[in-house]
C-alpha cells in the first residue's frame, strides 16, 4: 500500500502518537484523561483531520468482537455472584504445604481459569485473595503477583475468550474455538509449566517458610486470627467479606440495657445474652454458664476488656432467653432450606449455561451470539431487575475498543504500517528460523510499546497474507503464533498487559497493601518472556 497524501501521514501519525501516549501512560501531566477518553480522542483526530470520513469510522468498529466482549463480561459477572471464584480461592489454601505449593496453585488456577474467564476478571477477582494468603503464611507479596499475572497471560492464550487480542484474531481470522484450542493448548500448558518453574528457582529462598510457621497457620481456622491470646475474628481470605456470628453493635446496646457501661474490645463466654430489661447488674464475683446464684438468680460472665464481671438474671429471665431463639427458629424452619435450596438450584443453572456456552463455542457456533445468547439465558434465569449484573460490566473497556478501532484504522490508511512491513517482510517469513525468530521479536516489542490489541489490529492482515505466499495452509499457524506471542509478550514488562496493570493497582489498593514496581517486574519478566515464548513456539510451529 502506497503513503496517503503528506497531509495524512502528517496528522494520521499526531492523532496515533496521541492515543498511543495515553493508552500506555494515561495519566501522563499534560493530559490525564486516561486510556478510554484518549482512545476517543484519537478517534476523532483521525476524522477531524480529514485521515477517515466519519462513515469510515463507523465502518471501522468491529461489532463481533464487541459483542464478544460484552456476553463474556457478563457471564463472568454471574459466576462471580455464584461463588465460582470463592470456590477457586478455597482450592488455592486447601492442605497447603507451605510457599512453593502456594505458587504452585496459583500458577496453574490463574492459568486455567483465564483460559475460560479472560485474564482481566481472573486478575480482579484474585489478587486480593493472593495478597493475603501470602501474609497469612508470613510469604513475600511479589512472588505471588507475578504468577497470578504471569500465569493469567500465559493461560489465556490457549481459547479465543482468554484475552482482547486473542477475540481480534479469532474474529478477524475465523478460527473456530476447537481449532484455536487445540493448536495453543500444549504450548499454553508448557509454558505455565516453565514460567512457574523460573518463578520457584528465582524466589526459592525467599518462599521458605519455617514448617511450624506454617502449622500455626493451620491451626486457625480461615475466619480468626489470635491476638495476644484471645481469637477474634478477621476478613477470610476465600470470601473476602467480614464473617462474624455476632454482632459488637447490637452486644453493646444489649449490654447498656443491662447497666454495663465502659465497653471496649468484647469476647463472650457465654453464647447466651438477653436485651430484656429483667436483667439486673449486681456484684463484681465470677460465676460462668448460669451458675446459680443468691436470691434465686442465675449468674453469666462477661469478659469485658480482658476483666471478668457478673449479670445476675432472674429465673423467669433466664427462661425467656431459652425459649425465645426456639420460637425464632421454629418459625424460620421452612423458609430457611428453601432459600438455601433455591440458591444452590440458581448457582448450578449458572454453571450449566456457562458449560453450554463452552460446548456451542467448542462446536464452532458463532463466538459473539454464543456469549451474547448465554448472558441473556442468565439474565432471564435470574428473574430480577439485571441492572446490579450489567452495572458490572466494564463499558470503558468497551468504549475503548470503539475509539482503538477507529485510530488504528486511520493509521493503516496513512500507508505507514505497511511500508514497514515491506522492509521487514521478506526476513520474517514463519517458515524459516530466522524469519519466525525476527517476527516475534517484532511483535513482543511492538506488543510493549504500543500494547498487544494494535499490534494485533497493526500486524495480523499483513502477516497472514505473508503466511498465504508460503501456502494456504500456514495462515491459520501464523494467525495462532501471533496470538501466542502478543499474549506471553504481556508478561515483558508492566505496561506490557492490562492484567499486569489490574494486579499492580488491585494490589496497591487491598487492605493487604503491596507497589509491585516497574523494574521488580522488568527483572522477572525479561527472562521469563522470552524463555516461554521460545519454548512455545516450538510446540506451536510442529503442531
Amino acid at each position: 500500500m502506497a503513503l496517503a497524501a503528506t497531509y495524512k501521514v502528517i496528522l494520521g501519525s499526531i492523532a496515533f502518537g496521541i492515543f498511543w501516549v495515553l493508552a500506555v501512560f494515561p495519566a501522563v501531566p499534560f493530559l490525564p484523561i486516561g486510556r478510554t477518553a484518549g482512545s476517543l480522542l484519537g478517534a476523532m483526530l483521525m476524522v477531524v483531520f480529514g485521515v477517515l470520513s466519519p462513515d469510515q469510522a463507523y465502518a471501522a468498529i468491529d461489532l463481533p468482537i464487541l459483542g464478544l466482549l460484552f456476553g463474556t463480561m457478563v457471564v463472568s459477572a454471574f459466576l462471580e455472584q455464584a461463588d465460582m471464584f470463592k470456590y477457586l480461592g478455597n482450592l488455592l489454601a486447601w492442605k497447603s504445604r507451605g510457599g512453593k505449593d502456594l505458587l504452585f496453585r496459583v500458577c496453574l488456577i490463574s492459568a486455567f481459569s483465564s483460559a475460560l474467564f479472560t485474564n482481566d476478571t481472573v486478575c480482579v477477582v484474585l489478587t486480593e485473595f493472593v495478597l493475603k494468603i501470602a501474609k497469612q503464611n508470613n510469604l513475600p507479596a511479589r512472588p505471588f503477583l507475578l504468577a497470578l499475572a504471569s500465569s493469567a497471560n500465559i493461560g489465556s492464550s490457549a481459547t479465543p475468550i482468554g484475552n482482547p487480542q486473542n477475540l481480534v484474531i479469532a474474529v478477524s481470522s475465523g478460527i473456530s474455538f476447537g481449532q484455536f484450542l487445540k493448536g495453543l493448548v500444549g504450548a499454553m500448558l508448557v509454558g505455565v509449566l516453565v514460567n512457574a518453574a523460573m518463578l520457584l528457582g528465582y524466589f526459592w529462598k525467599a518462599l521458605s517458610v519455617k514448617k511450624k510457621d506454617v502449622e500455626v497457620a493451620s491451626v486457625v481456622p480461615d475466619e480468626l486470627e489470635v491476638e495476644n491470646g484471645v481469637i477474634s475474628h478477621r476478613f477470610s481470605p476465600a470470601t473476602m467479606s467480614h464473617q462474624t456470628s455476632f454482632n459488637s453493635q447490637d452486644l453493646e446496646a444489649t449490654l447498656a440495657s443491662a447497666g454495663v457501661t465502659g465497653i471496649g474490645d468484647i469476647s463472650l463466654r457465654s453464647r447466651q445474652y438477653n436485651t430484656d430489661n429483667d436483667i439486673e447488674p449486681s456484684g463484681t464475683e465470677l460465676k460462668e454458664n448460669g451458675t446459680p446464684g443468691a436470691n434465686g438468680t442465675n449468674e453469666h460472665v462477661i469478659l469485658v476488656d480482658g476483666m471478668h464481671s457478673k449479670q445476675l438474671m432472674k429465673p423467669s429471665a433466664s427462661r425467656r432467653i431459652r425459649e425465645a431463639p426456639i420460637e425464632e427458629s421454629a418459625a424460620e424452619v421452612d423458609e430457611v432450606p428453601t432459600a438455601r435450596w433455591r440458591r444452590i438450584a440458581w448457582k448450578v443453572s449458572v454453571y450449566l449455561v456457562t458449560l453450554g456456552m463452552l460446548v456451542a463455542l467448542l462446536m464452532g457456533l458463532n463466538l459473539s451470539w454464543t456469549a451474547i445468547t448465554a448472558a441473556l439465558v442468565l439474565v432471564v434465569i435470574d428473574f430480577k431487575d439485571a441492572q446490579q449484573c450489567l452495572e458490572k460490566v466494564s463499558y470503558s473497556l468497551l468504549i475503548f475498543f470503539c475509539g482503538m478501532f477507529i485510530t488504528v484504522d486511520g493509521f493503516n490508511r496513512t500507508g505507514i504500517p505497511s511500508a514497514l512491513w515491506d522492509l521487514v517482510e521478506p526476513y520474517s517469513r514463519i517458515d524459516t528460523a530466522s524469519g519466525l525468530a525476527l517476527l516475534s521479536l517484532m511483535v513482543l516489542v511492538l506488543s510493549n510499546i504500543a500494547s498487544n490489541v494494535p499490534t494485533v489490529l497493526l500486524l495480523g492482515a499483513r502477516v497472514a497474507t505473508s503466511a498465504a505466499k508460503i501456502s494456504p495452509g500456514e495462515v491459520d499457524k501464523a494467525w495462532l503464533i501471533l496470538a501466542y506471542v502478543s499474549t506471553v509478550a504481556g508478561n515483558l514488562s508492566l505496561l506490557g498487559s492490562a492484567a499486569n496493570l489490574i494486579v499492580c493497582e488491585q494490589a496497591r489498593r487491598a487492605q493487604v497493601g503491596y507497589n509491585l514496581s516497574f523494574f521488580s517486574h522488568l527483572r522477572f519478566g525479561v527472562p521469563s518472556t522470552l524463555v516461554v515464548t521460545v519454548v512455545g513456539l516450538l510446540l506451536v510451529t510442529i503442531s
